[in-house]
């Protein structure tokens, strides 16, 4: 097994905020993909071997919560303090802010995003 985690979602009451709010705060685009049941912003992957995951609305299969279910740590690199100080002005809230795991494992921060879901960030050391 290469990596723990292959995909996950982001669930979103409000599909264009909640894409407006991660494309912001990591400056980048995400990239449509509407099924039949599900709309979907996927976050761009390299490889389609690699991670992959997205912002989506099911019509009330995902529902956003800031405190239940699990918690997922997204990519912070190469500074996370980069991608904190964009959070409030893009409609979320900091709620654990840049902290130091250790010198091996670099640091960590828990946002709350435009749709009120809990959601880690992890950047490693360089």
């Amino acid at each position: 097994m290469k990596n723990a985690i292959s995909w996950f979602e982001i669930p979103a009451s409000d599909l264009v905020r909640a894409a407006k709010f991660y494309e912001t705060i990591f400056n980048t685009r995400l990239n449509p993909l509407d099924l039949p049941n599900i709309k979907m912003r996927m976050f761009p992957i390299e490889d389609m071997m690699g991670v992959g995951g997205a912002v989506v609305d099911s019509g009330g299969f995902h529902k956003p919560s800031a405190t239940d279910g699990p918690l997922i740590y997204l990519n912070g690199n190469p500074d996370l303090q980069i991608i904190l100080d964009r959070v409030e002005k893009a409609g979320g809230k900091i709620m654990v802010p840049k902290t130091e795991i250790s010198p091996e494992y670099g640091f960590m921060a828990v946002i709350i995003d435009s749709e009120g879901n809990r959601i880690g960030l992890h950047s490693v050391p360089v």
